[in-house]
């Protein structure tokens, strides 16, 4: 376990706990935690996760945007729902990324490509719904925890592992918070 692990882990912690509360702080705490993540995933050769955490970078800076400005008449973004339509998209969009970067991945010889692949793949998808606000991307951080545990537990990342057990308990209480406010803004 490395300082740089628990650096990231704490930060990532602070961010998800931020942006279960809504606060706009979740982001530049997110991009240090992004940052200092991919650099271990780099370090530990999970090349899908270390690319997501670039990803996740200008996501965050997108999100940072759009709860700010992204609402009606450039108003502060909603919590709202994912229109039914997206769904079929967004799926397609995830398992099109998890195979296209776990084959990329497989030929540069990653551990566990298509693991690893999935975690990057449907994350930008959850990434992207945190950033429009969409309440259902909780749940598809859900999953994404459960795969993540696995694969981090296997590469001998342990904190990383825990990280994400915590990651899901938070998504739990992100879905509450979440729920709360679109009742209020309903």
């Amino acid at each position: 376990m490395s300082v740089l692990e628990i650096l990231s882990t704490v930060f990532v912690l602070v961010n998800v706990a931020l942006t279960a509360r809504e606060n706009i702080w979740c982001f530049p705490t997110g991009i240090i935690g992004v940052t200092l993540f991919a650099i271990v995933c780099f370090q530990s050769r999970l090349y899908s996760s270390a690319g997501l955490q670039l990803v996740f970078l200008a996501l965050l800076i997108y999100g940072w945007y759009a709860w700010l400005h992204g609402g009606e008449e450039h108003t502060a973004l909603r919590v709202h729902r994912a229109r039914a339509w997206m769904w079929p998209v967004l799926l397609i969009v995830g398992i099109g990324a998890t195979l296209i970067i776990g084959w990329t991945a497989q030929k540069y010889e990653a551990a566990l490509p298509y693991w690893d692949a999935a975690i990057a793949g449907f994350s930008v998808v959850a990434q992207w719904m945190m950033a429009r606000k969409l309440f259902e991307h909780w749940f598809l951080w859900m999953a994404v925890d459960v795969i993540a545990v696995g694969t981090y537990w296997t590469r001998g990342l342990h904190l990383f592992a825990a990280l994400y057990v915590v990651l899901f308990a938070l998504c739990c209480w992100g879905v509450i918070e979440w729920r709360r406010s679109l009742a209020a803004s309903a």
